[in-house]
């Protein structure tokens, strides 16, 4: 295939790696900022940049959701047509109805995916290869999504490494990921507004970094993010501030056994996840 990648930050940039490392695809790549994609150009991440005429016959876009968006309407009617396009943003629901409806009033066809992969520190310059070698990856297609398609998108990412890959629903896609992603991005930025993050060194170890880890997200992307999915996401922080309220509460009154319950029923329920993951009888 001939693959146009949109956006060569973390994610775009790794995915051309990706793709040129372990697949035989050509991969054609476009930037906002020019010399980003004459630096991977250079480097080899991509076979050409992205002029208009290009025919490509899957288009990975590769921006904030409200950006990919803009993108697929200022330059839908330009693309090959049936093309498929794909976008890796960490919301579906609305936003993919929207997507899908753009992309077939220009005769193209629409998935969105989700790769569960990044890193502390976005752009082009810290892009690799490797970064989705044994990554979840969500497919989120529509009831009248074409097998095939999805079929397609399965192949690709399974070439560049990803491990297991979940298809879902739009819809479902954005409620697990309340819980599973954006609710862990705002407990991470809530966790270091404690006067004491500054004299942290020398006292921290693992848990310290695996909760604060994500902190250094980028403000305008996921802020995007969160208000797209606002009510999943309310619903399930507000499930954590009442289950840390039984905690303060224990605190409070000094009740050892209330604490004791609730720290089991962490670890139980933990426990369990951990089995079912690993495909053990509980």
């Amino acid at each position: 295939m001939k693959i146009l990648v949109v956006g060569l930050g973390l994610i775009g940039g790794s995915l051309c790696k990706a793709i040129k490392k372990y697949t035989d695809h050509t991969v054609i790549g476009l930037n906002r900022t020019e010399s980003t994609a004459v630096t991977a150009l250079s480097d080899g991440a991509i076979d050409k940049i992205y002029e208009e005429g290009d025919s490509p016959d899957l288009v990975i876009i590769s921006l904030f959701p409200e950006a990919s968006e803009n993108w697929l309407r200022d330059h839908a009617a330009k693309l090959n047509k049936n093309a498929l396009i794909t976008e890796v943003c960490g919301i579906k629901g609305q936003f993919s109805h929207r997507m899908k409806k753009l992309a077939e009033e220009n005769g193209l066809r629409y998935i969105g995916i989700h790769p569960m992969a990044g890193k502390e520190f976005g752009g082009y310059k810290n892009s690799f290869a490797e970064l989705f070698q044994k990554a979840n990856f969500i497919i989120a297609p529509f009831a009248d999504s074409a097998d095939s398609d999805i079929e397609l998108l399965k192949g690709l990412v399974t070439e560049i490494g990803a491990g297991k890959i979940v298809v879902t629903s739009p819809e479902d896609h954005d409620k697990m990921i309340a819980y599973t992603s954006q609710l862990a991005h705002v407990v991470s930025s809530a966790y270091v507004k404690s006067p004491e993050l500054a004299l942290e060194c020398g006292f921290s170890g693992g848990s310290f970094q695996d909760m604060t880890r994500i902190a250094t997200m980028n403000e305008n992307m996921w802020t995007d993010l969160f208000m797209q999915n606002r009510e999943n996401l309310l619903f399930e922080l507000d499930t954590l501030i009442d289950s840390l309220k039984e905690y303060s509460d224990a605190l409070r009154n000094g009740d050892a056994e209330a604490m004791v319950s609730l720290i089991a029923e962490g670890r139980r329920l933990k426990e369990e996840n951990l089995r079912n993951r690993l495909g053990q009888p509980n």
